[in-house]
């Protein structure tokens, strides 16, 4: 047996502290600091996977660092508050406690500024306008004449809203997937409107293209990058970026033209 020289208590030598996290045999208090130590450790690598995965979605002046100190100090906050008893494996729990404190550091960070937010919105507005209008999709060309940017903004402005979309499908996949599993002492009233968000998702995730969806399904639940995603579809990364950006934009129109402004991610 491994004794705590802090509390007395134990666990197995025949698991590491992590396993008996995970199994609810020990209590996060109830580890001695070397193990505490050993567990944080242990989770350290999906804490820089998680960064970098997002980084890749981000403009590069955010610093990588930063994610993973948030995401370190989400982690913390997963092992104070982990509960066994309610059903859900620790590293699933503490992923979407990592990932929220990494979107809560961005937002904190406001690493969108004010110039470039104007353009974005720009865009979205030329977007749809043209969309409605012609019944097809906006091609940069139309952007350039429609909104009189040049196509190096038009670039900008493009990447920074499929960032910003990224960021949007993130925020609201890590809620759903916190407030998803099973919970006996949950709001009733909460569960039942994100029961409700999750089927409204789905019903817009419906009206997409076979290729939209299969972009979004590639790089969500795949976890893919774009270069992998093009491979897979056997398409170029640029298109499979356009892909993309199509089909987020698609959603973040009709969920504001079907749910209004305030639920819109």
């Amino acid at each position: 047996m491994v004794t705590s020289s802090s509390s007395g208590k134990s666990c197995s030598s025949a698991a590491s502290p992590w396993e008996a996290l995970e199994a609810g045999t020990t209590a996060w208090p109830d580890f001695a600091p070397a193990e505490k130590e050993a567990i944080v450790r242990h989770y350290a690598p999906k804490i820089r996977f998680l960064a970098l995965r997002l980084k890749a979605k981000l403009p590069r002046n955010v610093e990588l660092g930063e994610l993973i100190s948030a995401g370190t100090l989400g982690l913390m906050e997963a092992l104070g508050k982990f509960k066994p008893q309610l059903g859900i494996r620790f590293e699933t729990y503490a992923e979407s406690r990592i990932r929220g404190a990494m979107l809560d550091e961005l937002r904190r960070l406001d690493w969108f500024p004010r110039s470039l937010r104007q353009r974005v919105r720009q865009l979205d507005e030329a977007m749809q306008r043209i969309e409605h209008e012609t019944g097809r999709r906006a091609t940069e060309e139309d952007l350039q004449k429609a909104t009189g940017l040049d196509e190096k903004d038009v670039r900008l402005g493009l990447e920074a809203l499929q960032n910003q979309l990224c960021l949007s499908l993130e925020a609201m996949q890590d809620s759903l997937a916190g407030e998803g599993g099973p919970q006996s002492d949950a709001d009733p009233m909460q569960t039942a409107a994100t029961q409700e968000l999750i089927e409204r998702v789905a019903s817009l995730i419906d009206e997409l293209t076979p290729r939209e969806k299969l972009v979004l399904s590639l790089y969500y639940s795949d976890e893919l990058n774009m270069r992998e995603t093009a491979e897979v579809m056997g398409i170029t990364e640029g298109r499979v970026s356009q892909l993309h950006s199509q089909a987020l934009g698609r959603l973040r129109r009709e969920f504001r033209n079907h749910y209004g402004e305030h639920d819109a991610v």
